[in-house]
């Protein structure tokens, strides 16, 4: 009588079972080994997705590849100008870089100024920032009421401005972002029109945090701040798809050095924030991150796969008598080996399965517990590719686990299987 080892056959999943429950220690501790094993796997490779998604949300609206450019003192003497110069960017730099400066997708102005708002009897400190449309362009906001700056209100130079959560909190306390819109504030003692109230997104900036200012066209700006000239504190600029900042920023010095007579070698007279090197820097220390993870997931896992492997050496040792008894009767080597190898990959399914659906909860509790309105979800999950690929490993390795000791169940010969005690 051969084994019976068809998938649909109920004797032959009653075996597996009978054999795994001969020791029920011994088959938990193992399917547990397992357990542990995938889920640590798992959990390290969507935890450590999660983590980078949970840094990269405080750069959430910030466009990756954008840079601040600032003015330092200068580092080298030029025609007839010592060095340790103070310098400023004005409106005919960004011009220039607008016009002459190839792979510029987009370059706005940024003038930044600090004093008080009020309306009525309530107040707060805080900056006004004069800006172009393009600034929120790089920098995107949850827009709470009303409307953002726009190219008309810049060409005109009207006197409205966008003001941040927080501002409008303190200022309007218990009247709705709805009905703030509309009103007029009080902006270092000029009047302006609030036509809108704006959420910075993360939680980085760059020119100043938006929940905390009042934003006003850049050119109103200018009228209001007499002494201003045609001065920009920040430049802010965004190269085109595939063109990296570190790539424009020589271009850029050769179009605003010679105006300001500056060395053109003078590499610390223009500072550059560079938030793509940011982006670049975190994406590889967590790439490091999730390799080591997985490296450890695995360790962790191969644990598992040897106790599985040693299960099978002892239950094919514990049933020589019997192997030899089928082997007698007429059982084909392969149904032995099949059969073991079903025994393998039962205890490492289950147990692989499991520790997968639990660490897909933990993660998604996690992820949860880290969400936050008007944010992208951290990312602590497993996605479905990885779920599969750590399926197919654990299948495998448990798979394999059993060979070894099938094929010492099948080497068997039936006389001394039959003698042995």
């Amino acid at each position: 009588m051969a084994l019976q080892t068809s998938l649909f056959d109920i004797d032959n999943w009653r075996e597996i079972g009978a054999t795994l429950a001969r020791n029920k220690t011994r088959t938990f501790l193992t399917a547990f080994g397992i357990f542990w094993g995938t889920m640590m796997l798992s959990l390290l490779w969507g935890g450590s997705n999660g983590l980078e998604g949970l840094l990269m949300r405080n750069f959430a609206g910030l466009d990756t590849n954008m840079a601040g450019l600032f003015t330092s003192r200068t580092s080298k003497p030029y025609k007839g100008f010592n060095k340790a110069r103070r310098w400023n960017l004005d409106q005919n730099d960004l011009d220039n870089i607008r016009s002459n400066v190839e792979d510029v997708d987009k370059a706005t102005g940024v003038y930044q100024s600090w004093g008080q708002m009020s309306f009525g009897d309530k107040s707060s400190n805080g900056q006004i920032i004069g800006i172009e449309p393009d600034y929120l362009r790089m920098n995107s906001v949850i827009l709470k009421s009303g409307r953002l700056i726009n190219e008309s209100d810049l060409a005109g130079s009207r006197k409205v401005a966008v003001i941040g959560d927080k501002v409008a909190d303190q200022i309007f306390p218990g009247i709705e972002y709805s009905d703030v819109a509309g009103r007029d504030i009080s902006l270092r003692g000029v009047y302006y029109k609030i036509v809108g109230v704006a959420k910075q997104i993360g939680e980085a900036s760059v020119a100043g945090r938006i929940d905390d200012s009042a934003l006003i066209p850049l050119s109103t700006m200018r009228q209001v701040e007499s002494g201003s000239g045609n001065r920009i504190d920040v430049i802010l600029v965004s190269p085109k798809p595939g063109v990296k900042v570190k790539e424009l920023l020589p271009r850029i010095r050769r179009q605003v050095y010679p105006i300001h007579s500056i060395h053109p070698a003078d590499e610390e007279a223009l500072d550059c924030f560079d938030l793509s090197e940011i982006f670049e820097m975190v994406s590889n220390m967590f790439l490091g991150l999730t390799l080591l993870s997985i490296f450890v997931g695995f360790g962790s896992l191969m644990a598992g796969i040897i106790g599985v492997g040693n299960i099978m050496w002892i239950i094919v040792r514990e049933r020589t008598h019997e192997i030899g008894i089928r082997r007698a009767i007429g059982a084909r080597p392969s149904s032995i080996i099949i059969q073991i190898l079903s025994e393998s990959m039962v205890l490492t399914t289950i147990a692989g399965v499991a520790g997968i659906v639990f660490s897909t909860i933990v993660l998604h509790i996690i992820d949860m517990a880290t969400a936050e309105p008007g944010l992208p979800a951290c990312g602590f999950t497993l996605t479905f590719s990885n779920a599969m690929i750590v399926l197919a490993t654990f299948m495998i390795l448990g798979t394999a686990a059993g060979v070894l000791p099938a094929i010492k169940a099948m080497r068997i010969k039936p006389i001394e299987a039959i003698n042995d005690k």
